[in-house]
């Protein structure tokens, strides 16, 4: 049978997956999607204590969607960044995405 633990192990494998893939990346779309596993590990965590811990109400789901709606935003935006950097540089890479230096 599936506990709470397993779900929080999972949720917790994926956030240190997405960490590191946020902050070992040089490219900006890896760093992108390593914050999104983030994201996504946090809705499972959010799921499972909803489902284990107070079943009869949602209020682990609604924050799960709020989760979902920002990362989306999140994506957005930071897809029209990358195009952005992209244009003007021709590469990706985050070390060299120093706009604000002067």
């Amino acid at each position: 049978m599936i506990t709470l633990n397993h779900y929080l192990m999972l949720g917790g494998v994926l956030f240190v997956i997405g960490l590191f893939g946020a902050l070992a990346k040089k490219n900006a779309i890896a760093v992108l999607m390593g914050i999104e596993l983030m994201l996504n590990a946090v809705n499972i965590n959010l799921a499972a204590f909803n489902r284990f811990l107070n079943p009869d109400k949602v209020v682990g789901l609604v924050f799960a969607i709020f989760v979902i709606v920002v990362a989306a935003v999140e994506v957005a935006v930071g897809l029209a960044i990358v195009i952005n950097l992209y244009r003007q540089r021709l590469n990706t890479s985050v070390d060299e995405a120093d706009w604000l230096k002067w």
